[in-house]
């Protein structure tokens, strides 16, 4: 397994960061620009549609028709933008993506025209004289924000785990959509946009990857340039304070026109802030439900089959894992009661060697395949500056090896259950089985 070369992170500017991966075994070459401002209901719709405006125009390519025919001559290049979330933070992204200098036909230099393009979409966007976006543009963006919004509904089993994690997050960041609510979204301005605009190049801390196979020292050049022409005060986003363990277990149930019943469960796993004690959870949850050899497909799905699918997972910004599963309605309680037992399985130590070890040998092959994309290794090493740590996959695996039964056992006795949230039928309503609280 080879994945090149590890991190390279340099300051170039005023809260300004620039970390290169390099593998040689990529043909392309793909730069991420991440803005990070604290996640707040009120800014988020504004944020998102800021992140649609920026990628589709700018003042050098003032519609989508120049901005496709400039990428188009840049051999296919590909610009997009997004919002992510991370736990306190929300994200504005900006990434272009395309062929290394080695394969230009007339000697381009694609590295930096890439670069070039990217600083422009961030900084030279698409304002007029008042310094507002077109409202004709905003128009639209607004209505595919909107339309995205509404058709989060439409994924029931995604639906179903947003449901519970906001039971369990009230009042907290984690319980806020990246793109913040319908009303929110009908309500961004030219202004508003505009404003959110010039709040996150002058007080966002900005993250740049670049990944592939090429020489970065041109695109960290462009970029330190671009941003020593502003005026910053960067701000840090304040982390949240972790729960670490439930109290009382709170069920909610919602009813809806659905086919097959959405069973979430909420749990709280205890204090992971040292690596050794977050490697042991990672490896317990991919023996408990996070592999096709976990005891919660091989008990739960097959051999009792309680369920359509039951998986594990975990989210380390917010400390919330999660257990989902699609259930037939009258079989809710028996699925339940049978993932509390087989966490119970793993608190007594009864799983077995061959489960432990093919549990880990997933794991390994994950990280072994993280490297396959330049996406996944942006995604990878991006979730590492975030967290605060400068692991590789290889050093990953290494750690993840020396995880013992003894860690796992005792990762399992950390976990509480905090919420149960499901999501039935409206004939379950008639029949009167309902849960304790409807949402």
């Amino acid at each position: 397994m080879n994945m090149g070369s590890g991190p390279n992170r340099v300051l170039i500017g005023e809260g300004v960061w620039f970390t290169s991966i390099l593998d040689p075994k990529f043909k392309s070459n793909r730069i991420s620009l991440n803005l990070s401002a604290p996640l707040k209901e009120e800014t988020a719709a504004d944020m998102a549609a800021l992140s649609l405006l920026l990628r589709k125009s700018c003042q050098m390519y003032p519609n989508m028709t120049l901005l496709s025919s400039r990428l188009a001559e840049l051999y296919g290049a590909y610009l997009d933008g997004e919002v992510r979330k991370h736990g306190p933070r929300e994200i504005l992204n900006l990434t272009v993506q395309g062929i290394d200098d080695r394969f230009a036909l007339e000697g381009e230099k694609m590295i930096q025209e890439c670069a070039e393009l990217l600083c422009q979409a961030l900084f030279a966007p698409n304002l007029d004289s008042n310094g507002l976006f077109d409202p004709s543009d905003l128009r639209v963006e607004r209505q595919y924000l909107v339309d995205t919004i509404d058709s989060l509904i439409n994924d029931k089993r995604a639906y179903a785990i947003d449901r519970c994690v906001k039971s369990m997050c009230q009042g907290e960041p984690a319980a806020i959509s990246r793109y913040g609510t319908r009303e929110r979204a009908l309500a961004v301005t030219p202004e508003s946009a505009a404003a959110m605009y010039r709040r996150l190049l002058q007080t966002a801390k900005a993250e740049i990857l670049f990944i592939g196979c090429g020489d970065p020292s041109g695109a960290m050049e462009t970029f330190r340039q671009a941003f020593q022409k502003l005026r910053r005060t960067p701000e840090e986003v304040p982390e949240d304070a972790v729960k670490l363990a439930a109290g009382e277990v709170r069920n909610v149930t919602e009813t809806m026109e659905v086919a097959q019943g959405k069973l979430v469960m909420g749990f709280r796993v205890g204090d992971v802030s040292q690596r050794k004690r977050y490697n042991a959870l990672r490896m317990m949850l991919s023996v408990f439900g996070g592999s096709p050899f976990s005891r919660l497909f091989v008990y739960v799905r097959e051999k009792l089959s309680l369920c359509y699918y039951c998986t594990s997972r975990y989210d380390r910004p917010t400390g919330l894992m999660m257990v989902d599963s699609g259930v037939e309605f009258e079989k809710k309680e028996a699925a339940q009661e049978e993932i509390l037992n087989q966490l119970e399985v793993m608190r007594r130590g009864e799983f077995t060697d061959e489960e432990f070890s093919a549990a880990r040998l997933s794991m390994v092959n994950a990280f072994q395949t993280t490297g396959d994309s330049l996406g996944s290794l942006e995604g990878y090493y991006f979730n590492q500056i975030l967290s605060g740590w400068n692991k590789t996959p290889e050093e990953d695996i290494a750690d993840l090896l020396e995880v013992t039964r003894e860690e796992i056992i005792e990762a399992a006795r950390q976990v509480s259950l905090d919420t149960v949230y499901f999501l039935q039928g409206f004939a379950q309503e008639e029949d009167g089985k309902g849960g304790e609280q409807n949402a």
